[in-house]
């Protein structure tokens, strides 16, 4: 069966394995999960990703992030879904914790977080928050 929102599988993975306590987890991989993870790394939110081979597939491994016993992700959410796409302006972009966490826009100019768009003045749609 196709999945219909497979950057949304792919943050539920990553939250189910910070609850899990794992190091690491494995995804499928995709142009856009990678773009959204280097967005992630940058901001310090995971340590790192590598591809491997899955079955025959593409795949990502993803190193998990703890500080101090406790997952650097608190809250992870996906914002622009398949069934309700939510645009926005540069001006216009929310603010997550009060500038505190991460918005993560998908832009003409690349997958960028919501800090790299107001610099660049670009907006496009809002893909995930993150704090």
């Amino acid at each position: 069966m196709a999945m219909t929102d497979p950057l949304g599988d792919m943050l539920t993975r990553i939250r189910n394995g910070q609850q899990a306590r794992k190091d690491s987890i494995v995804t499928p991989a995709s142009n856009l999960r990678v773009r959204v993870l280097d967005v992630l790394q940058r901001e310090g939110y995971i340590r790192g990703y590598s591809e491997e081979e899955l079955a025959g597939h593409r795949g990502l491994r993803i190193e998990l992030k703890y500080f101090e016993g406790q997952p650097a992700i608190q809250h992870l959410a996906r914002v622009s879904k398949p069934g309700r796409r939510v645009y926005s302006a540069a001006r216009e972009l929310p603010r997550v914790r009060n500038g505190l966490g991460t918005i993560i826009v998908s832009t003409p100019r690349g997958v960028l977080s919501d800090a790299e768009a107001r610099e660049q003045n670009v907006g496009g749609e809002v893909l995930a928050e993150v704090f």
